[in-house]
């Protein structure tokens, strides 16, 4: 095999074998494929792209290269769930709570942020005392006691997929759906779930910028996934604006102990029961309700307290820290630095999340490289949303910093004109959009 000769196939637009693809996936794992000819084979799909056969056998081959968790150890099929990212995104802590209520156990591996898009375990890691660094081998032990368990990615899962990722940021070969699809779906696979739903988000704060993107990436992974036997579905959602009421890892968190005790912002609480429903119907724990009554369920236990009884299960297991009333002890509060008003009278039309995202970095609530420190109480409350009716001098959003941190006011005011930029206010109220555009299976 030569890998000269598969650059050439897809540089004239040819199909690789799957003999091809097993080889490059081996030398790119091993070391013995150099960078320079890696980086030419994506530009080359870049640029040509790949059929359902060459993403399928990609991914699989990718989840292939490292170890693969065995989930055999569940009660019942295993589920997992995958977010796209975005800004103001506190879904999973909600979610996995919420369908361990219905006896759904969740092993879920997440990643932390980078640039403007949160990380799920930076927010779990800013409750005071919280594990984030579970051992594998404790992992069925954390999901008898509770049903769930949330632990940071480790390296050997899927390395082929760390070694292309590091490589596509640094030669213009991210925007690939074939790589994109691949990339998302080895860890996936790798992760050793049988069910997949997953939360493709479109819009300013997403990747996928239009929702006919999101929907090709979503049916390409949709594709992928089932070709290795798995239960699929996707979910299209809104990240044209942010979601929920706040950005930032404390911030978020209060926001899922709101959203757990019944007080949750409509956005948010939308996109969990419908992540909720299909996990709970693909893990085959309905118990014969329709969509409808477990949609309805799903807002009870949000309600009367279940869901919030197993978040504090899940906190106290991991080591983490509650107080009296069962809210979790962070490690950093929230000091309200600075409220950024309405220039105009009018409606919100609309909140640019990618604007909103690189403000809350400059406040400290994200990292720009991975060994950035992240001050845990930045970030932004929205007091004013798209569709709201605001008057000049209105507060549209305030800004934070932790309590105990320090701001260069350069940064404050800097953010401040970020948020500005974000918000736009015309005459007329903007045409409604619902959080959850659409579901695909």
């Amino acid at each position: 095999m030569n890998m000269l000769e598969i650059i050439l196939d897809k540089r004239y637009g040819r199909s690789l074998t799957d003999e091809q693809i097993r080889f490059f996936v081996k030398g790119i794992t091993d070391g013995s494929i150099p960078d320079y000819q890696t980086s030419a084979l994506l530009m080359a799909i870049v640029l040509n792209g790949m059929d359902e056969r060459e993403m399928t056998t990609l991914t699989l081959e990718m989840a292939d290269s490292g170890k693969k968790n065995d989930l055999s150890y569940l009660d019942g099929i295993p589920v997992d769930k995958h977010s796209t990212g975005g800004v103001g995104d506190k879904i999973t802590p909600v979610l996995m709570p919420l369908i361990s209520t219905f006896g759904v156990q969740t092993v879920k591996l997440s990643g932390r942020g980078l640039g403007f898009t949160g990380g799920t375990i930076d927010k779990f890691e800013s409750i005071e005392g919280f594990n984030v660094e579970v051992p594998q081998s404790e992992f069925a032990e954390y999901a008898k006691d509770t049903g769930m368990v949330i632990s940071a990615q480790t390296p050997d899962l899927a390395p082929a997929d760390k070694i292309l990722y590091s490589l596509r940021d640094v030669t213009g070969t991210v925007d690939s759906i074939p790589l994109i699809a691949s990339s998302i779906m080895s860890k996936k696979l790798a992760g050793g779930a049988q069910a997949i739903v997953l939360d493709v988000t479109c819009g300013s704060g997403a990747f996928m910028k239009t929702e006919q993107d999101a929907r090709r990436l979503a049916e390409a992974m949709i594709k992928i996934g089932k070709g290795a036997g798995r239960q699929m579905c996707a979910v299209i959602t809104d990240m044209d604006q942010p979601l929920g009421r706040c950005c930032g890892n404390t911030l978020e968190m209060q926001e899922v102990y709101e959203t757990l005790t019944g007080k949750g912002s409509k956005d948010v609480t939308d996109v969990v029961i419908e992540l909720a429903v299909k996990l709970i119907q693909m893990a085959d724990k309905a118990d014969g309700m329709s969509e409808d009554e477990l949609r309805q369920e799903c807002l009870n236990r949000l309600s009367d307290g279940r869901a919030h009884l197993k978040y504090s299960e899940l906190i106290v297991s991991q080591g983490g820290r509650i107080d009296a009333i069962g809210s979790p002890v962070y490690r950093e509060y929230p000091f309200d630095a600075m409220h950024v008003t309405s220039p105009d009278e009018g409606y919100v039309m609309s909140v640019r999340a990618d604007l909103i995202g690189k403000a809350s970095v400059l406040l400290g609530a994200g990292r720009l490289a991975k060994t950035d420190p992240i001050d845990y109480g930045a970030g932004l409350c929205f007091y004013a949303k798209r569709g709201d009716k605001v008057r000049r001098g209105d507060v549209l959003c305030s800004l934070c910093h932790g309590e105990n941190a320090q701001l260069d006011e350069e940064r404050l005011f800097d953010a401040m004109d970020l948020v500005l930029e974000a918000y736009e206010i015309g005459p007329e109220p903007p045409e409604s959009r619902e959080a959850v555009i659409d579901v695909l299976s």
